[in-house]
Formats: structure tokens, sequence, C-alpha cells
């Protein structure tokens, strides 16, 4: 297949424009409308990766980190990226990386901590807003059908597990033609009035160029009257970490000796045990420091991550227990987590998970 069809897929799953302002998710190295027939996942590009991927037959490369976080002025091999880079494109190797677009969804990096844990009720952490939009448009009564349906067929109208959601409201429109107009009803020069149907739909914000496209093409009037509002809800499937219960509460040393089991850790660093039973537990892959307040905010018991400085580790100020488990350790997962989304849409694509350990921290015990 063509590598477009499968980034289409995933971003169709975690879309690019979930992704945080710093990061650098998508393809990196390729055309979108080469072929593929054999990918490598992987948590890190690295050079080692790469020549796994040769020696493999693989012809992209699908990591959650990308290789490029900032622009490359030059190629010379002078750091590990470029040379990665420079080896990748040598041998025809693409490269993707879906990053903190797919730590953005439910079922996605943290949702899969959650999942090897057992923990019942997930719900997003720190839920985004401002990710949809409400489009409002006028329509003539005859034409309803064919407006609304162009709509829900660019994607506009998905609320959770539901679709084709509108709002529709009976009123008239009043306009007058001037001239140089070609108006689909009425005459130049003479003032209409014309019996229509307000439309109210739901769509989110990355969709809004096909919706708009969508709406121009299937509107009969030569100037469509609509207007478009960003919205403050949150979203429940879009956000940072997750939140959720053990099925049987248990003390604090037994939690880390099942977390250590559950997640393969070498090391757990936490602060100081509170004398409490865990119950509630806050989860999130990679550097979660930011999500703390909102860990003590949801009732958690004890709170999950990776990335933790010597002095942020007082924040917890006896609210909650941190359990630092490695950046690598808390994202491993994320290799067996792509490995099953491709594979359930492209059952008979070629698909290997690296064999190469890209952790660059190594433990002495």
């Amino acid at each position: 297949m063509k590598i477009k069809e499968l980034t289409n897929y995933l971003e169709s799953i975690a879309p690019l424009s979930y992704q945080e302002s710093y990061d650098n998710s998508g393809l990196i190295v390729g055309n979108a409308d080469d072929e593929i027939t054999k990918a490598l996942i992987s948590l890190d590009c690295t050079e080692s990766v790469v020549d796994e991927a040769i020696a493999k037959g693989c012809d992209i490369i699908i990591s959650h980190h990308p290789i490029v976080f900032k622009g490359l002025k030059k190629f010379n091999n002078q750091n590990y990226v470029e040379r990665t880079v420079i080896k990748a494109i040598k041998n025809n190797i693409a490269l993707y990386a879906i990053h903190t677009n797919l730590d953005n969804v439910v079922g996605g990096v943290s949702s899969k901590i959650a999942d090897k844990l057992d923990l019942q009720a997930p719900a997003i952490l720190s839920p985004k807003s401002g990710l949809l939009k409400k489009l409002i448009v006028y329509v003539p009564r005859t034409d309803v059908e064919t407006v609304r349906q162009a709509l829900f067929d660019a994607g506009a109208g998905h609320v959770g597990n539901y679709d084709q959601c509108s709002y529709n409201s009976a009123g008239y429109g009043t306009f007058r033609p001037l001239d140089g107009a070609e108006p689909a009803i009425g005459q130049v020069g003479s003032q209409e009035r014309v019996e229509e149907t307000r439309i109210e739909v739901i769509y989110p914000a990355q969709l809004e160029r096909a919706i708009v496209v969508a709406l121009l093409s299937s509107h009969p009037y030569e100037e469509v009257a609509h207007h478009i509002v960003t919205l403050d809800n949150t979203s429940h499937y879009v956000g940072s970490g997750i939140i959720g219960n053990l099925p049987i509460p248990m003390s604090e040393v037994d939690f880390l000796a099942y977390l250590k089991e559950k997640l393969k850790l070498n090391v757990i660093r936490y602060t100081q045990f509170l004398g409490k039973e865990i119950s509630r537990v806050a989860v999130c892959g990679g550097a979660g420091g930011f999500l703390l307040e909102h860990a003590k905010r949801s009732g958690a018991d004890v709170y999950v991550t990776a990335d933790y400085k010597y002095h942020e580790f007082f924040d917890a100020e006896g609210q909650l227990v941190i359990a630092d488990i490695g950046h690598f350790e808390s994202e491993q997962f994320t290799q067996e987590l792509l490995f099953d989304i491709i594979r359930k849409k492209f059952a008979n694509f070629a698909l290997l998970i690296t064999e190469t350990d890209t952790n660059p921290i190594k433990y002495y015990s």
C-alpha cells in the first residue's frame, strides 16, 4: 500500500492537530505516495533501528518519538539525529512519528498503562478544550436533506458513539439580489422571502476545511449565510493522562510490587508513603509532572509517571504518592499498542516490532 493509506488511518485515530505545540509528529522522511511493503515499529528512531529496518527489508519505521524535534540546518553526520535521517534517506526508508497526538487520545499511550494495571472506569485525567466547533447555516427547505447529508458525509455531527447529530429549526430568510448576482431563487432587484431551516452541527476543528467545502458545494445559494463558533467544551476522549480505580484496593508497598510486576520495571522512584490504601490511580506515559495537580484534584492516591526531578518530588506535599517509573519504561508498551492498532486495520500488512533496545538509560545492580 501507499504510505498515506497507513498514515491517514493512524491520523484518524490520533489526529496531528492533537499534538502539543512543541512536537513534530507526522511523516518526517518519505513521500506519502510511495509504496511500502513492511513496517518496523519502535519507541525511538535511532541509527540502530534504521540498521534493523535495512536488515529486515522494512521500508518505513513508525516510532513514538520523532527523530527530529526542531529544524535541522545541516546534514553532515555531526550527531545521531543527522546520521539517522541521512541513513534512512540513503536506504529509502520512510520515518513516521506518532507522539503527543497518541498521548492525547483515549486508547493511547496512557490508556495502555491503565490497561496493564487493569484500572477500572478509566477517564481522561486532563481533558482538552477548544477542539470542537459548531457550524450554523440557513438552507431553503427544499434542500435541507441534501446539505445536511453532505455535512454528515464530511464528518460533521459525530458525537461520541452517535453520528448524524444535528439541530434543526424552521423559519424564513429574506434577501434582495443586486446587479451582478445570479440567484438560485428569486429575481435581481426583488426582495425574496424563503422558507428556510437553520441547521446546527458540531465537528472536530481539524475537519473544518472539508466541512466548509461540503457546505458550499451542496448549498444552492450563491452566497451561503453561515457562521462558525469555537466551543469551550472539554472532550471526554482527548487529553492527557488517565485516572482509574484498582479492582481491589491494596497497601502502598503491595501496589509498588504490583506496579513493578505489571510494567516489568527494574526500579521505581517514589515519595514517602502516607499510610493509606491505594485505590485510585493516575497515570501518564512519559514526562508527566505537568499533570500532578490534576492527579490531586481527581482524588488519586498515587500518580504513576516519569522524568521527575529531585525538587519536584516535594510537590506531592503529602497528598499522594508519586511513582516515577522511568520514561522508556512508561512508554515501552506503545510498540505493542501501535502493532495492535495497525494490525486491526491492515491484517495482511507485514509488521514487526523492533528487537533493538533503544532505552539510553541502563541500571547497575
